[in-house]
């Protein structure tokens, strides 16, 4: 535990920082599972209304700063792909 006034704020602000980008990182991830369990359903209308909401997380979820840009970009590429082969 810290000992100094301004080490017991930081600790407190990590804090809440840390629920933020669990909270960001929660919601990806679930709009990406939403995604897949569309696709395996073979509801495809469905599936390309959740990839867009997909897609749109996992890019709130870059400008947090909670993942990296060139991971946003892997993710949304291997859902793009995925969406492009069950359609054909």
């Amino acid at each position: 535990m810290p000992n100094i006034k301004s080490a017991k704020k930081r600790v407190k602000i990590i804090e809440k920082k840390t629920l933020r980008n669990n909270m960001i990182k929660s919601a990806y991830k679930t709009s990406i599972k939403n995604f897949e369990n569309a696709l395996n359903a073979g509801d495809m209308d469905k599936a390309k209304v959740l990839f867009s909401e997909a897609t749109r997380k996992i890019d709130q979820a870059c400008s947090k700063g909670v993942i990296v840009k060139n991971t946003a970009a892997r993710k949304k590429s291997q859902l793009a792909k995925k969406l492009n082969t069950s359609i054909a």
